[in-house]
């Protein structure tokens, strides 16, 4: 991918959430002292100060531009958000989107509890002018990846205007970030005729058609690989089961290659081709997913990832930055707003 247009020569800060995911600090240390090998980024470290520097300690950090944030505790995934943040102040995910808010990092990277990294970054950045909620987007699978799924999990039950200002926000993602010129936009639903679907689905069919979007109508699932929409549209109820579907496929598929190629192949070649395959199933592992609709740079990873996918995450949240992602969509949603009228449904 070409990074032509990105605003290289400033140095991105990083700050990541040490403490987040289930591995942290081993791996999410791990992913920040190799992401730090491809140059121009800082990283600022939040977590457990002990923690943090026993990990440290196994790298050789001379010259290396990485410090700590002291934090106290993490708010797990079995923990309610709010509750959490309330009763957690001083948690690892909170000081990380203060040092956000106050400038001192660009970009912040979170393995950690989806929806207290979201709650978080809503409650310390706010939200972009015309929105109700983000929403986490990106490509979400290996086998076509230059298609965006929007939204991937953040909100379950969604009113079509919301799903309208989220392919707004899926749009920019794919001009920008994947570079595709004029990206075609699809409503997924259950079949391609225009009064196929639920309610919300009709419903948002004709925002959609009015909008100023490159609109191409309603999509089906296997529409994720035909080309015929660049950015696919649904609630994250729909999408959150799509992106679990293939991660649990990936997996399932893994053993089973390793047993059918076990007689035909090399050992390492067979355990290479079905983690190559696994990789596909599952890309929002090895690149995170932009958090679209805070007003600030916010990567989200999955709790299990090891150190490459935390470095992956960091390298996408540095040209999410550089190539200043978030005015873009504040410039798309503020288009969005000025062409809405009262007869729109929300």
């Amino acid at each position: 991918m070409s990074a032509e247009n990105d605003q290289n020569g400033s140095t991105v800060r990083v700050v990541l959430d040490a403490m987040g995911g289930d591995y942290g600090p081993v791996e999410t240390v791990k992913g920040a002292m190799r992401a730090l090998e491809s140059g121009n980024i800082e990283v600022i470290l939040v977590g457990e100060k002990d923690s943090v520097e026993a990990e440290l300690a196994n790298y050789d950090l001379a010259g290396k531009p990485v410090r700590i944030v002291p934090s106290e505790g993490k708010i797990g995934d079995d923990e309610h958000p709010v509750r959490a943040m309330r009763s957690k102040p001083d948690s690892s995910i909170l000081i990380a989107n203060k040092l956000l808010k106050s400038g001192e990092a660009d970009v912040l990277v979170s393995m950690g509890s989806t929806g207290a990294s979201m709650a978080g970054a809503v409650l310390a950045l706010g939200l972009l002018e015309g929105l109700d909620r983000p929403c986490i987007g990106g490509p979400f699978l290996g086998l076509a990846p230059r298609t965006v799924l929007v939204d991937m999990g953040s909100n379950i039950d969604c009113r079509p205007g919301m799903l309208l200002n989220f392919a707004a926000l899926g749009m920019v993602f794919s001009r920008k970030f994947l570079e595709i010129p004029d990206p075609k936009v699809g409503l997924l639903s259950v079949g391609a005729e225009t009064a196929k679907g639920n309610k919300q689905v009709q419903e948002s069919h004709q925002l959609f058609a009015d909008s100023h979007l490159n609109f191409v109508g309603n999509v089906e699932g296997m529409d994720f690989f035909t080309q015929k929409a660049d950015v696919i549209v649904c609630d994250g109820f729909v999408g959150n089961i799509l992106m679990k579907y293939t991660e649990g496929l990936g997996s399932a598929l893994f053993p089973f290659l390793e047993r059918e190629l076990s007689s035909r192949m090399a050992p390492e070649d067979v355990r290479s081709f079905a983690a190559s395959l696994w990789q596909m199933m599952n890309l929002p592992r090895t690149m995170g997913g932009p958090l679209f609709g805070v007003n600030g740079a916010v990567v989200l990873g999955h709790g299990s990832c090891k150190g490459g996918e935390v470095a992956g995450a960091i390298n996408t949240a540095t040209r999410y930055v550089n190539l200043g992602m978030v005015e873009s969509m504040r410039e798309e949603l503020s288009k969005m707003n000025r062409q809405e009228t009262p007869s729109n449904p929300s």
